[in-house]
């Protein structure tokens, strides 16, 4: 039913998900400790049940989006930038506010799903090709384990750093895929294989370069 290409933008959809929405869980855990243990288990059932949805017709709406002329491009562009922050920025999960009754909790797990998930749902459109099918496959396969396993995925993430940067070069292949895509590019790339895995690995090792040597930088300041 699927070919291969299919399967491999899925794969690459969920690493992305999974990679990016590692602190979803933390904003969850936030928005609903302040209420009481019988409320806890329904704030994060619909709030997670609420974002889901809304990241699922933000993400269809960016799909259609991309298709504009020179969008893919900047989205493209736009994804290196996220994808090097993944490299160099620090979470801001403490600034999420805890919500005193259900319907508090259930908001700010919304809203912050949907601030944070820009680069969620950037990636992800990317990654689709505009086949929307991926989208809903993909968002429905690794939100649960971006919520169960989101913790454990975290612990491994400070313990192996390096996994990070395995994630920020799937954004960097996806980033680079957009940018071809483009009418412009892809008419200048053309079928040209050479010239094709030269822009994959400017893209891919400029940005491990730049936040490596940025990550760098940071120790050498904080020391």
């Amino acid at each position: 039913m699927f070919d291969s290409e299919f399967l491999i933008a899925l794969l690459q959809i969920i690493a992305i998900d999974i990679v990016l929405g590692g602190d979803n869980a933390i904003v969850i855990a936030l928005a609903s400790r302040n209420l009481p243990d019988h409320q806890r288990n329904k704030a994060i059932f619909l709030g997670t049940g609420l974002a889901i949805a809304v990241r699922v017709l933000l993400t269809i709406v960016a799909v259609f989006l991309l298709k504009i002329p020179y969008l893919m491009l900047i989205g493209g562009l736009l994804l290196v930038y996220i994808a090097y922050n993944l490299l160099s920025d620090d979470n801001d999960d403490a600034d999420i506010k805890g919500g005193t009754t259900l319907i508090e909790a259930i908001r700010t797990i919304v809203v912050a799903d949907i601030v944070m998930g820009v680069d969620n749902v950037l990636a992800i459109a990317g990654a689709a090709h505009g086949n929307i099918l991926l989208v809903i496959i993909g968002l429905l396969v690794s939100v649960p384990i971006i919520i169960w396993g989101s913790k454990l995925i975290l612990h491994f993430m400070e313990k192996y750093p390096s996994i990070i940067f395995i994630g920020a070069g799937v954004l960097g292949f996806t980033a680079a895929g957009m940018i071809m895509e483009e009418k412009v590019v892809h008419e200048w790339v053309a079928d040209n294989l050479i010239l094709k895995l030269l822009i994959y690995v400017v893209v891919i090792g400029g940005i491990l370069l730049a936040g490596w040597l940025t990550k760098r930088v940071k120790s050498r300041t904080n020391v």
